[in-house]
């Protein structure tokens, strides 16, 4: 099962990109179309829809944002890791270096301690493998120390080449991540135009029916108490979801002063005692699923395709980090958007 959801998880994400861009473009054209006069206004339920469906891709985008994210921090981790064993390689090289060169200093002067010195002092590890004969020719007492050198130059281009490739993973990734901020600022642009179309009377009503918005107006967005017991780790993960209201949404942010909506689930949990992958999509793929009927609180319920998630807190409510711009808030969950958008739920 979990393996199909895992591939199910990697089938979404490399259509997600197809999907935005063709949908960016679409929508693109429309709202320059109206601007121009060729298309009447779009109505408000055209507008919602509009901006909801960008909301869905931008979610969707921000959870491939954190995967990236995740993927460049251990990467650069790695890096670091490459980087350290290569220069103790150098190092241990240089020194072995260093030991066969002054015996062949001390050696009669011929054609071949010439030669063997002029590689030493190249400083170049493939070419002293490439003419490991040469070196081989310190005989006697002197093989140990030839030896060594070629050992230390195979030891040294190995770890050169792991840098390298490191490297090159972490430049990869990086422009990854960039790409994905980039392509999110644009359909939040788009979703920004849209909305500036209305007036505010108008985008108060489109917004309350997005992510994060209630016509009921029973929204809490201020601290407080966390009224629940405090037994369990998931009381524990409830309680840290509470002291969290009020709090930015930031793409990427796993606390303490921001979060995004996977990044607030984890955060929650990780208080609680529990370690639980970063995005939506691993996560949905990795806890145990749940009938929404058994829903308790501290369990984390997926919305749009499991681009978003949030936390069911007890009595009707959960608490979402729901999108830029907004805060950290405590909501009912049969608001509009979360009730037609849900896709089920899972227990930590």
């Amino acid at each position: 099962m979990a393996k199909r959801l895992a591939s199910r998880s990697r089938l979404r994400r490399a259509a997600v990109v197809v999907t935005v861009l063709a949908s960016a473009t679409g929508i693109a054209a429309y709202v320059g179309a109206s601007g121009a006069g060729a298309a009447p206004a779009p109505s408000i339920n055209q507008v919602q829809a509009q901006v909801n469906s960008l909301q869905g891709k931008v979610d969707k985008l921000g959870e491939q944002y954190d995967a990236a994210g995740q993927q460049l921090s251990t990467a650069k981790t790695r890096l670091a890791q490459v980087t350290k064993q290569a220069s103790s390689a150098q190092q241990r090289y240089n020194e072995a270096s260093t030991a066969l060169a002054r015996i062949a200093v001390g050696s009669y002067e011929n054609s071949s301690q010439t030669s063997i010195m002029g590689l030493l002092s190249s400083g170049n590890p493939q070419e002293v493998l490439s003419q490991a004969s040469l070196v081989l020719q310190q005989e006697g007492t002197h093989n140990e120390e030839a030896q060594q050198l070629l050992t230390m130059a195979s030891e040294l281009t190995t770890m050169k080449g792991q840098q390298q490739r490191t490297e090159q993973g972490v430049a990869q990734v990086a422009a990854q991540y960039a790409s994905q901020r980039n392509s999110m600022n644009k359909l939040l642009d788009q979703q920004k135009s849209l909305l500036d179309s209305l007036t505010a009377q108008q985008q108060a009503e489109v917004e309350a029916s997005t992510v994060g918005g209630s016509t009921s107006g029973d929204v809490t967005t201020t601290p407080i108490a966390y009224p629940g017991p405090t037994g369990t780790q998931a009381d524990s993960a409830v309680q840290f979801a509470y002291a969290q209201l009020g709090k930015p949404y930031v793409w990427g942010a796993t606390g303490p002063d921001s979060y995004d909506c996977s990044g607030l689930m984890q955060a929650a949990w990780s208080a609680a005692g529990l370690s639980i992958p970063r995005d939506t999509y691993e996560q949905w793929a990795a806890l145990p699923h749940i009938p929404m009927s058994d829903l308790k609180p501290g369990d984390l319920i997926y919305y749009n395709g499991e681009s978003h998630v949030a936390m069911y807190v007890g009595n009707g409510y959960i608490i979402d980090a729901p999108h830029t711009g907004a805060v950290v808030e405590r909501i009912p969950e049969n608001t509009s958007w979360y009730a037609d958008s849900v896709d089920g739920a899972v227990e930590p």
